[in-house]
């Protein structure tokens, strides 16, 4: 990641990627249950090495001035983002060591829904890819704060404006996102 890019460049070519690799027209039914005329998988870019690095660097440009230690979210969506940001932010100097939370507990070994990280008096992150309702990233906030961690913020790729925004500030949690989707729909 060439380090003269000022954020709005990185930004910029991040929503390039996203436009070409994740951004879909057509019927598509979401997590929340509801029917779309457009999609966003945005696996194929954080799964990309030039995505997973823009990422990462731009979440943690977003991340400045928030009182955190800890980076994580729930199985799958956030999975792909939390290695990288973790990764880069030792580099920045500022170590956010990474979770995940399972949907369900494993029925052997720990049998435990947080992977990677006691959360346990810590604060924390909670990534998600890309944000409808709020529901699917909220499950992860309400597993951090049952076993005694608290939730710093919310930070989405993608929000698609449909209720995370409210749903987030109902629960008193912030919530920020890189991108919305009226910005894909316009391009």
């Amino acid at each position: 990641m060439d380090q003269r890019q000022s954020p709005r460049d990185l930004r910029n070519r991040l929503f390039e990627l996203l436009k070409t690799r994740s951004f879909r027209r057509g019927r598509a039914v979401l997590a929340s249950g509801r029917e779309s005329d457009y999609y966003f998988d945005t696996k194929p870019t954080m799964l990309h090495p030039e995505g997973a690095a823009l990422l990462a660097e731009l979440i943690l440009h977003e991340l400045q001035g928030v009182e955190a230690d800890c980076v994580g979210g729930l199985e799958m969506g956030a999975v792909p983002l939390i290695a990288p940001v973790a990764m880069r932010s030792l580099d920045l100097g500022r170590p956010l060591p990474g979770f995940f939370v399972r949907k369900a507990a494993k029925d052997h070994g720990t049998k435990q829904r947080i992977e990677g990280l006691d959360v346990q008096g810590r604060t924390a992150i909670i990534l998600e890819d890309v944000t409808t309702t709020g529901g699917s990233a909220m499950q992860a906030v309400e597993v951090v704060n049952a076993a005694g961690g608290k939730v710093a913020l919310v930070l989405s790729i993608l929000d698609r404006g449909e209720g995370a925004a409210e749903l987030y500030a109902a629960a008193g949690v912030p919530f920020k996102s890189l991108f919305r989707a009226e910005e894909f729909l316009a391009a």
